[in-house]
């Protein structure tokens, strides 16, 4: 098993993708949309972190965080977040017998994807990046237009028009 290696700066603001095992065709994130938030609550609740954005797809999700100051353990919430999730649900999916013996659901990918953000610039493009993912995959025309995200926060706070992205083209070529 590769050894992964993650930066653990404190107090650090972060950037996820958190995606599940099956991708094709499932929709089980935004069908349980209000079980996933529960979960995110209750681990901010036991261990304090601050969302500065996220949007929730079907099978895919994008978060924006900012840790406390001297804390640099974001796998921990993610993991909890996750089993939380999971113990919640039905017990439905095909598992693999690797899953079985380890005890392990199939719901989600093992590992997530991180990036410490560097500067207010790379901070903007993640924000953007996150908010501008429904029309990527082609869930929405209009990023107003997707419920599951922080999108209209931003809208409040002035940050973005309401018809931001609603005119632009997406190139997903090669994806």
């Amino acid at each position: 098993m590769p050894n992964y290696r993650r930066l653990r700066t404190p107090g650090a603001t972060w950037f996820f993708t958190v995606n599940l095992l099956s991708r094709r065709d499932n929709d089980l994130l935004v069908r349980h949309i209000d079980l996933l938030r529960e979960c995110v609550s209750a681990e901010r609740a036991r261990r304090p972190f601050q969302i500065n954005a996220w949007v929730v797809l079907p099978e895919h999700s994008h978060w924006l965080w900012t840790l406390p100051e001297g804390d640099a353990d974001y796998s921990t919430r993610w993991r909890r977040i996750k089993t939380d999730f999971s113990r919640s649900l039905p017990r439905s999916e095909s598992r693999s017998a690797t899953r079985v013996r380890n005890g392990e659901r199939a719901i989600w990918q093992r590992r997530f994807w991180e990036h410490q953000i560097r500067d207010e610039e790379d901070y903007a493009r993640h924000v953007d990046y996150i908010h501008i993912n429904p029309v990527k995959h082609g869930c929405v025309t209009r990023a107003a237009d997707w419920p599951h995200s922080s999108f209209s926060n931003f809208v409040a706070r002035g940050v973005y028009a309401m018809d931001w992205a609603a005119d632009v083209e997406i190139l997903t070529a090669g994806e």
